[in-house]
């Protein structure tokens, strides 16, 4: 289990959305200090929060960033994005951008913090997937939170005899600027930030933030065929 309380976070993509909700979320339950990242630090609006400049993709920027906040114990890769890329018919850079946005920046960030981390006695990591990690919507989107997923199941190995425990985020659509041109149910995102932070808290190693998560989840030992049937009423 880890404590929040007290706890120096970095969030990446902390200025809106799920980002806003969870450095919200961590002042309520007593976090010491959190770091809000975003590419432009003046949309982080929180006026405890510490705004940092952060493109996850750019080695130099997560250097840069990394420096400003030595004192770390929590990680969480919450940036992410979707240019609705098509396998087929998009250009291939398109279709790359999202394994580098959702897979490459994650993995930057996290190799960045690990020995942050370390030096400071220990913490956490959670990444932030996607119900999509186990379902296809036929873009390259739901492939780069698959890839995320195993990274998240693979980190949570290597990281465990150096202090470090790791959890996954997934969710299903969420109401935020991202989803604004989907037509489906969507979560609060102040609920899904109080589901990762109580992962946090629980020590979980995947946490399962809503009821379309969670059933898909347990389709997955079934016929896919139906799954998709059923997805399509």
């Amino acid at each position: 289990m880890t404590a929040i309380k007290g706890a120096n976070v970095f969030v990446t993509g902390g200025s809106r959305g799920i980002g806003k909700m969870l450095v919200e979320e961590l002042y309520a339950r007593g976090a010491g200090k959190v770091y809000a990242t975003a590419r432009d630090p003046r949309t982080v609006t929180h006026p405890d929060a510490v705004p940092l400049a952060l493109e996850a993709t750019d080695p130099a920027s997560v250097a840069a960033a990394a420096e400003q906040a030595q004192d770390v114990t929590i990680l969480i890769n919450n940036a992410g994005a979707s240019v609705r890329a098509s396998y087929l018919d998009s250009p291939m850079e398109d279709v790359r951008r999202d394994l580098e946005t959702n897979f490459y920046g994650p993995l930057l960030v996290t190799r960045a913090f690990v020995p942050v981390i370390e030096r400071n006695g220990g913490g956490h990591l959670l990444n932030a997937h996607s119900a999509l990690s186990w379902l296809a919507d036929g873009s390259p989107y739901g492939a780069s939170k698959a890839a995320l997923w195993s990274q998240t199941n693979s980190l949570r190995l290597e990281l465990q005899p150096r202090g470090i425990a790791v959890t996954g985020l997934h969710m299903a659509y969420v109401d935020t600027d991202m989803t604004s041109g989907v037509d489906a149910p969507k979560a609060d995102p102040r609920d899904i930030a109080v589901a990762a932070l109580d992962g946090i808290e629980a020590g979980a190693h995947e946490v399962l933030a809503d009821d379309t998560t969670r059933w898909v989840k347990s389709q997955l030992s079934s016929d896919l065929e139906a799954m998709y049937a059923q997805l399509k009423k």
